[in-house]
């Protein structure tokens, strides 16, 4: 395996996603392999699962993954759309015993955003950048002057006249699960944005996960002063930004 090759996997609360990364280039450089997230989604069945993606790519080698969770040396100290059993949980540990790999595991919108920030665009930006994956929840990953500020989730946010967390409100999970269309949903999303717009005054807000490749059905919904773009690399920016944060660091 080339020393430039690093396999990232992106757990989600749906599936759980892997694939190579050249990550010189910041690009993937294999097919996108992904199991469906088993339910209930504990410790011991995602482990499984996670052991099967790495199994499918043969590979041996360090291993980025990011998770939704808060993530603290490699710990999740909180369970995003997964099972609260993962609370307290060492991730990386479980994960590389399950693999045979060394796993490096960070928030999963962290790992998205730090992609952007590498290769995408957010890269050379010294000013204020949030990066929002839109999926199963919302995920956040915030930067400023390029540097990280990390397990920030955004998407925990309560709005006004709210009695759930915004992702329950505003995420593509609540278009599916309400069958909204898409402007009734953009709708829906601005009023999420305008609240995290007043929180943070971000420069440049950049959209990523699933629904950042439907962009164009519900920009013209969003009305905040910040510019809101969607990743260059729709939902693949979580495995690649999970490849990066592998990258063997000298000490």
């Amino acid at each position: 395996m080339a020393k430039n090759l690093l396999l990232g996997i992106d757990v989600g609360g749906s599936g759980i996603k892997g694939g190579l990364v050249d990550v010189s280039k910041g690009e993937l450089v294999s097919e996108r392999f992904r199991l469906a997230t088993p339910q209930p989604a504990t410790p011991k069945a995602m482990a499984k699962t996670f052991a099967a993606v790495v199994e499918h790519f043969d590979y041996k080698g360090a291993i980025g993954c990011g998770f939704p969770a808060i993530i603290k040396k490699g710990v999740a100290h909180s369970a995003a759309n997964i099972d609260k059993k993962w609370i307290n949980t060492n991730a990386a540990g479980l994960f590389s015993e399950a693999s045979g790999c060394k796993v490096t595991v960070v928030n999963d919108a962290d790992a998205a955003g730090l992609a952007s920030s590498y290769f995408g665009l957010g890269k050379g930006r010294k000013d204020v950048v949030l990066f929002l994956t839109i999926g199963s929840g919302i995920g956040s990953a915030l930067f400023m002057g390029g540097k990280l500020i990390p397990n920030t989730e955004l998407g925990h946010v309560y709005l006004k006249g709210q009695d759930e967390i915004a992702e329950k409100f505003a995420a593509d999970s609540a278009r599916k699960r309400e069958g909204l269309s898409w402007e009734d949903w953009g709708k829906r999303f601005n009023v999420y944005l305008r609240h995290i717009d007043r929180l943070l005054s971000p420069d440049l807000v950049i959209l990523g996960g699933g629904a950042s490749k439907h962009f164009a059905k519900y920009e013209a919904c969003l009305e905040v002063a910040a510019q809101v773009e969607p990743s260059h690399m729709k939902n693949m920016a979580g495995i690649i930004g999970a490849a990066v944060c592998a990258i063997p660091t000298k000490k």
